[in-house]
């Protein structure tokens, strides 16, 4: 499979999509689809489907459509699924406590190895099967084990100082739910920021313009 090193962002925020959407399809029994059917279900055209697939090689065949198992387990290689992923979370108020129980890691590639917080009522106990270390033990932790990403649920007046220590001990992603904007001193430190205004804002817009609509008619 040849793979495109430049490929947009927006493809890239599509592979995931991808990916959810043929584990669904695999699930309720699709053995094949073709790319009109695929882009239907999912909202796209058949061309984007497989101009999206292109940056990736070759795909499917001609009047046969692609293989759900085999489109799957494509994707899932192009996204790192199968590396595994290891993972920590800093942060166990309601939000970081709610990620930990309800959100399926390991289906998506990723190992979930322990929680921190300073809190002494969490610190030393378990959450969801997860050990809950006090965040002094981040640096040892980390030095001690592979952490390829960081989920960082702190409140805001320390996200850029956990930010910081976690980037310096060599945590390769920051996946950030603060709701604030970290500036990364090192270059090769991955931060993916979570904004749940910035998707109620587009919600609004939308509602907005249909609003909108309606009124004209």
């Amino acid at each position: 499979m040849k793979r495109n090193t430049k490929v947009s962002t927006a493809v890239i925020r599509r592979l995931p999509r991808y990916y959810r959407h043929l584990s669904e399809l695999q699930e309720s029994g699709v053995v094949r689809i073709s790319s009109g059917a695929l882009g239907k279900s999912m909202g796209l055209t058949a061309s984007q489907i497989r101009q999206d697939l292109f940056c990736f090689g070759g795909f499917g065949q001609q009047g046969y459509g692609y293989k759900v198992d085999l489109l799957k387990e494509e994707i899932g290689e192009i996204l790192g699924i199968s590396r595994g992923h290891t993972l920590i979370v800093l942060g166990t108020g309601n939000l970081g406590r709610a990620i930990i129980q309800n959100f399926r890691f390991s289906a998506n590639g990723f190992d979930l190895l322990a929680a921190f917080d300073i809190d002494p009522r969490v610190v030393g106990t378990r959450i969801a099967g997860v050990p809950v270390r006090h965040t002094d033990e981040l640096e040892a932790f980390i030095a001690g084990n592979r952490v390829d990403v960081a989920l960082l649920t702190v409140p805001i007046a320390a996200a850029q100082r956990m930010g910081d220590r976690l980037a310096a001990a060599g945590v390769r992603g920051i996946w950030n739910f603060t709701n604030y904007e970290l500036a990364c001193a090192r270059q090769d430190v991955i931060v993916e920021s979570v904004h749940f205004s910035d998707s109620l804002l587009a919600l609004s817009y939308m509602i907005s313009q249909q609003e909108g609509v309606e009124e004209e008619l």
